[in-house]
């Protein structure tokens, strides 16, 4: 599976003759942040959640997009020398918050306004909490084809990690990476890749690392305004304390009107070092 992913990149190159951009219905690049595309030339919406892997199309030139689960829960848990350390968090409306700059550039904050952790050891069952505010992400995606037409898109999405969060509550370091998002319009059904290369700080000491980062989602209509998803997503570390992480992703979502999706799902662990569950529920609006 680790090498599976990747191949999505190599398999560019045999359709970008037969995939290339069609002549856009109108000239967007005079408009921007102080001069809005009109409502009349506005993509669909195409937000970055709740799948891991991101959208290659950008929000609209002086438009706001805000994403956000009203809710959610993930479970950690792992054994060690007969020693179980289980860690549950739960995060109170985790968003991201999108402003268009120009027509194939927009700006991002990820950022989770509260969230409570609890570490559980046993034995000897001792417990550790933890909450407050978290880090904030700040990312700038550049559309690089395909934003307004033809049947392939990709985009490059660099972004930093700040360790704003309270102390104990994450690790306190600056990361960050760069996100590769593509996708190739199949009738029917939804394809989207993202390959990831992230630089974050290792678990023991206070070097940095590289971690690999693959995904792939498809989805299909199921009836009406209501679709359904699934997704596979890696991360291959070269931190040798983190082991393979990979999860299996699936989701409805339903289009109340262009501007406004509701979205609710659950990533699933498939190895030791995933996070075992993760339900939500939440949207996307656009304005």
């Amino acid at each position: 599976m680790k090498s599976i992913l990747p191949l999505g990149l190599f398999a560019t190159a045999f359709h970008l003759g037969a995939l290339a951009a069609e002549p856009e219905a109108a000239d967007k690049s005079k408009y921007n942040l102080f001069n809005p595309t009109p409502d009349a030339l506005m993509r669909d919406m195409s937000p970055d959640r709740p799948d891991k892997t991101d959208s290659a199309k950008t929000v609209d030139a002086g438009h706001f997009q805000w994403e956000l689960d009203f809710f959610n829960f993930g479970r950690f848990s792992d054994t060690d020398n007969g020693v179980t350390t289980r860690t549950d968090v739960y995060q109170a409306a985790p968003m991201n918050v999108k402003v268009g700059l120009l027509n194939s550039v927009d700006f991002q904050v990820q950022f989770a306004p509260y969230s409570w952790e609890f570490e559980r050891t046993t034995p000897p069952g001792t417990e550790t909490r933890v909450s407050g505010f978290g880090d904030v992400m700040p990312r700038l995606k550049v559309n690089l084809m395909g934003n307004d037409g033809g049947g392939f898109a990709i985009a490059a999405m660099p972004f930093v990690k700040l360790p704003t969060g309270r102390p104990n509550f994450g690790n306190g370091s600056i990361e960050g990476g760069l996100k590769i998002p593509y996708s190739f319009e199949v009738p029917g059904m939804e394809l989207s890749f993202q390959t990831e290369i992230d630089w974050n700080r290792d678990v023991v000491g206070t070097r940095y690392h590289a971690d690999i980062v693959n995904s792939v989602s498809a989805g299909l209509p199921v009836w009406g305004k209501l679709s359904y998803y699934v997704e596979v997503f890696t991360d291959v570390s070269t931190d040798r304390n983190i082991g393979f992480i990979s999860t299996f992703d699936t989701w409805v979502t339903y289009s109340v009107n262009k501007n406004l999706r509701l979205e609710a799902g659950v990533y699933i662990g498939l190895t030791k070092a995933s996070e075992q569950l993760h339900p939500f529920i939440g949207m996307s609006f656009r304005y």
